[in-house]
């Protein structure tokens, strides 16, 4: 006989909610004992009946309250570790944001002293080293721009090229085309011919 699957929803009857709570609890307090004793692990069961009776099991040679401690212990703990490791996060944010805030004022500062503001407060090494990257950077400017400049020449020579070759073809072509017109036709004439009616009389 097969046994069918049971739905997960509770039993009604209350004798069969009985029987069936009876035999679940003593599967689960076997498999309780059997994780405890092939994996030697600490374990405790806590159990009340629908009537509110206890049932426990402990794998401790001591009551089951020392493993409920070390349950307590242990949450407090990792609760504590979770706040601080989320207060060290805000607080890596905040500095982090800050250092940000730092680099963009800094980079607005250097902006404006590079477009010749806000120079009264530079130094004459601070000047120095302004004129000195300004250089640098049109010395940049200039290559890239030569570069480019080479580049388009390449180009230009490319299109000169390919426009002299056109004009090349098309000349040959226009020559063909001349020769052909500047040969005189040859028409032939054809002879007529007449035709002479013979008339012959045949006299008897």
């Amino acid at each position: 006989m097969v046994r069918g699957k049971t739905q997960m929803k509770r039993i009604e009857k209350a004798s069969s909610r009985q029987v069936t709570f009876s035999k679940r609890r003593n599967g689960l307090l076997k498999k309780a004992y059997e994780l405890s004793v092939l994996c030697d692990a600490e374990v405790a069961l806590i159990v009340f009946s629908p009537s509110g009776k206890l049932y426990e099991f402990s794998s401790s040679s001591t009551m089951i309250n020392k493993t409920i401690e070390r349950y307590q212990k242990n949450a407090k703990s990792t609760i504590t570790s979770g706040r601080r490791t989320k207060e060290e996060n805000i607080q890596d944010l905040k500095n982090e944001t800050a250092e940000l805030q730092m680099k963009i004022e800094l980079l607005q500062d250097t902006e404006r002293r590079l477009l010749g503001q806000c120079l009264d407060s530079c130094s004459t090494k601070e000047l120095e080293n302004l004129e000195q990257q300004l250089q640098r950077s049109l010395g940049n400017i200039r290559a890239r721009k030569n570069t480019l400049f080479r580049d388009q020449i390449e180009q230009l020579k490319q299109q000169e090229k390919n426009l002299m070759k056109e004009n090349t073809e098309l000349r040959q072509k226009c020559e063909m085309v001349d020769l052909q017109l500047s040969i005189p036709q040859v028409v032939q004439v054809l002879p007529t011919t007449r035709t002479i009616e013979v008339e012959t009389a045949l006299f008897i």
